[in-house]
């Protein structure tokens, strides 16, 4: 028997199906991916049945330029070692993250950029991975503190290529992406990656949505339907696009309480509001002001519902440590993309 909460994430629904998207193209890969971001610093270990990947998070440019280095290893090791009960999950090393630099200086230089491609095959090989995951937050920008030059979207292209020769045709390449498409050469790109796992969250703070799925009266400065169909202009195809979805939430500098969704609490302090446009929760204070945008299982429901309907390639989220103790949005995820299929 269906649980309830998805059954009630399933009448929700009904409210948001005058967006409906367009239709999915007939050619597109019918098997969807559902890719869960880990940790280095986490402690719980994610359920391995309900996802296809897990991005561990993170590697990093090493102060040479010329390698990767692993942030906990041993960590890493604990999640290859979740094949055992999943043969058919793919554990990939995401390297980057928000601040972490020296992409720009390996970049530039070809024989950093074919020495860091050649340590990631070796990383692969070391620890039994499936893949890398670039996460370069972002080329040409400099506001997470890192090194920029105009000559990052260019040099990103070569990086991928030169990846894509490292890792030969065996291992997965994706890369995580902004919400619009300032960074990167996409149809450059193309060729040599796998899919794209779009950050469409992040995209504002209260009183705005960050993660608002359609454009409402609060929704912030672009929504998910917006940087999926940017995304789409610019070159990526529906089949190696999978959507970003957050297990917490961005708070007001008045909320003190925990974020993440597995840590919420609910009580009279705060009201639970519903936004039928946007199709997401949000919470507001006594006087009505939002102190906390967030996602539940019935948001998640929505998104997961427009990525089937959009033909995309499957769904990811950042991260399994937020989720709850009974893995709820993960098992949302996993019900509506891959059982309910």
């Amino acid at each position: 028997m269906r649980p309830l909460l998805l059954t009630l994430a399933a009448l929700l629904l009904i409210s948001c199906q005058s967006q409906t998207p367009q239709p999915v193209e007939t050619d597109i890969e019918p098997d969807k991916v559902v890719v869960g971001y880990i940790t280095s610093w986490g402690d719980r270990i994610p359920n391995p049945q309900l996802v296809t990947h897990l991005n561990y998070a993170f590697g990093h440019v090493a102060e040479s330029f010329e390698s990767v280095r692993i942030d906990n290893p041993e960590r890493l090791r604990s999640m290859v070692a979740l094949k055992a009960s999943n043969p058919n999950l793919r554990v990939m090393l995401s390297v980057g993250g928000w601040g972490s630099g020296r992409f720009s200086e390996m970049a530039a230089n070809p024989e950093f950029r074919q020495s860091f491609a050649r340590h990631c095959r070796e990383a692969i090989d070391e620890y039994s991975l499936d893949g890398i995951d670039i996460d370069w937050e972002y080329p040409t920008s400099n506001a997470a503190g890192i090194s920029s030059s105009p000559d990052d979207t260019r040099n990103f292209t070569l990086l991928m290529r030169d990846l894509r020769e490292a890792l030969g045709p065996d291992y997965l390449l994706t890369f995580a992406d902004y919400a619009d498409t300032t960074y990167v050469d996409y149809r450059a790109v193309m060729p040599y990656i796998d899919f794209v796992n779009l950050m469409t969250y992040d995209m504002a703070d209260p009183p705005y949505h960050h993660s608002a799925l359609y454009r409402s009266d609060i929704a912030g400065p672009i929504c998910v339907v917006e940087a999926i169909d940017h995304h789409l202009e610019a070159g990526v195809p529906r089949s190696k696009l999978v959507m970003g979805m957050p297990f917490y939430g961005r708070a007001s500098k008045d909320y003190k309480r925990p974020r993440s969704f597995g840590e919420m609490i609910l009580d009279d302090l705060y009201v639970e509001r519903w936004d039928s446009t946007a199709c997401v929760p949000y919470l507001v204070d006594k006087d009505g002001k939002m102190v906390l945008a967030y996602e539940n299982a019935n948001s998640i429901a929505h998104k997961c519902e427009y990525i089937l309907e959009k033909g995309l390639r499957g769904g990811m989220y950042w991260d399994s440590d937020n989720d709850d103790e009974n893995f709820t949005l993960s098992r949302t995820v996993w019900h509506l993309l891959k059982e309910k299929q």
